[in-house]
């Protein structure tokens, strides 16, 4: 008897392919039709998988995006500008975006965003912009965009598909950058497999993976800041269910550092 067959299968192999050829995408451009001429220039079916889109392209399609010229800051972000060597108007930016901060120190504003995430300076970004005074923000619902390039994309022929939103985040106690899911459409973010058993047999009791999160990272090997890739196609990951970012954020009642 070989080991294949004592061997319980194994998961299936998983496919990451970058879309390279979306171009720069400016306020009201057709993401769909963008990612939908990409994938087909480049002889990709776009079905039967996930689609994980970094958040900036999502946002600048939405018009997410402030000039810093347009800025008037307040007293608040005038003090902590000063006090963390900061551009006022990015800190009053910050202010906005955000209902609280969380901890600020060594020139981070760690904050809460009004979509529960807590993350560096509450997700406003300076970096890839089409202009050195523009911020690119958050989508006001990721959720919602993810859900609405699903439906576009299915209406241009991409069948079985889910969307992934993804954005890079730093982690507490670990250094380093990681994508992770800010929103989705078409898949389950968290996949509970409590009541299921380990290959030993023992029965898992807590396990919960947070799979959008696993496809994010994954994507995020191949959307470093300088390749151009905004989009990556995920093939092999099962899909089922449906969820989004609110099944990845913890309950603040059971937040242990609260």
């Amino acid at each position: 008897m070989t080991a294949s067959e004592t061997s319980p299968p194994g998961p299936a192999p998983v496919r990451l392919t970058p879309l390279r050829q979306v171009p720069a995408v400016d306020a009201g451009d057709d993401l769909a039709a963008l990612i939908h001429a990409a994938a087909d220039a480049e002889g990709l079916a776009l079905s039967e998988g996930i689609l994980v889109v970094c958040q900036k392209i999502i946002s600048k399609a939405e018009g997410r995006m402030v000039h810093l010229g347009d800025v008037e800051p307040r007293d608040e972000a005038i003090r902590i500008a000063e006090e963390d060597g900061k551009d006022p108007r990015h800190v009053e930016i910050v202010l906005r975006e955000s209902v609280r901060i969380v901890r600020r120190g060594r020139g981070v504003m760690i904050c809460e965003t009004r979509h529960g995430m807590v993350c560096a300076n509450a997700g406003v970004d300076l970096s890839n912009t089409p202009g050195d005074d523009v911020a690119v923000l958050l989508p006001e619902d990721s959720d919602a965009s993810a859900r609405r390039l699903l439906a576009s994309l299915a209406a241009l022929g991409h069948a079985g598909l889910a969307v992934v939103v993804s954005d890079t985040f730093g982690r507490p106690w670990r250094e380093g950058l990681v994508d992770v899911c800010i929103g989705s459409a078409g898949l389950a973010p968290i996949a509970d497999i409590r009541g299921s058993r380990d290959w030993t047999g023992r029965e898992l009791q807590v396990t919960t993976m947070a799979t959008a999160d696993q496809v994010a990272a994954a994507a995020g090997l191949l959307m470093v800041k300088d390749a151009g890739v905004p989009a990556v196609f995920v093939e092999g990951v099962p899909l089922g269910g449906d969820g989004g970012l609110a099944d990845l954020l913890r309950n603040p009642a059971e937040d242990l550092f609260r």
